[in-house]
């Protein structure tokens, strides 16, 4: 199947009132190519995603928390970010963003690292670790915001980043429709936590109609 990747991005971003620059939508179809072509050798997506479900799933998905990495000086945190998503999609899209990656599997750090390098960015660095590893991830690291679109669960999602709470570190936990039920079986350890739910932004994927949501946490610390 082919797709007119570009047309595709403008027009599914088009829901989220997100509109890019030529030159980033150029950069992300350079990443959406080099994704296709790393796929056939190495495991960075589900086989048999035909195209616009990456496009959509992936891409589109990924840029939705762009809006809240708007601030002067953002420097996002992505535990967990096999191929890119999303941090390294936001980067392309927005290079002025400071953006960590951290991701423990060598053959996606080496896709990471060609993708990054292939877009000549800069101010991007690609953690070859886990988030507990204090060495090459300080706790008082200077990040913003911290997500980890490939971590299932809230409440350990929240026990893994609470060491980042004295930073005052935004959390975005990117859900699906069941959110809710996943934040009631997370209570228990979110009434331990110094991160609090402040915010719930949802919306839906342009072509599948799939609902998702942002859940913000912020530290009481």
């Amino acid at each position: 199947m082919t797709v007119d990747f570009a047309a595709s991005l403008v027009s599914g971003l088009r829901g989220f009132d997100l509109a890019l620059p030529p030159e980033s939508v150029e950069r992300l179809a350079i990443y959406f190519k080099e994704l296709l072509k790393w796929s056939k050798k190495v495991n960075l997506i589900a086989k048999g995603t035909d195209p616009e479900q990456i496009i959509e799933n992936h891409f589109i998905d990924s840029l939705s928390i762009l809006p809240l990495l708007t601030d002067l000086g953002s420097h996002l945190l992505d535990i967990g970010s096999g191929a890119g998503f999303p941090g390294l999609v936001c980067k392309a899209a927005r290079p002025e963003l400071m953006v960590t990656l951290v991701e423990p599997r060598l053959k996606r750090v080496s896709f990471l690292g060609h993708v990054s390098r292939t877009l000549a960015l800069t101010g991007i660095s690609i953690l070859p670790c886990r988030v507990e590893d204090e060495v090459q991830l300080p706790a008082d690291s200077p990040v913003s915001h911290i997500t980890g679109r490939a971590v299932s669960e809230i409440g350990p999602f929240l026990s893994m980043v609470e060491r980042f709470a004295p930073t005052g570190a935004r959390v975005i936990c990117m859900k699906g429709p069941k959110w809710r039920e996943e934040l009631q079986g997370a209570a228990e350890i979110i009434s331990r936590s110094p991160y609090k739910l402040s915010q719930v932004i949802e919306h839906v994927l342009p072509f599948s109609g799939a609902k998702r949501s942002l859940l913000l946490f912020d530290s009481q610390k």
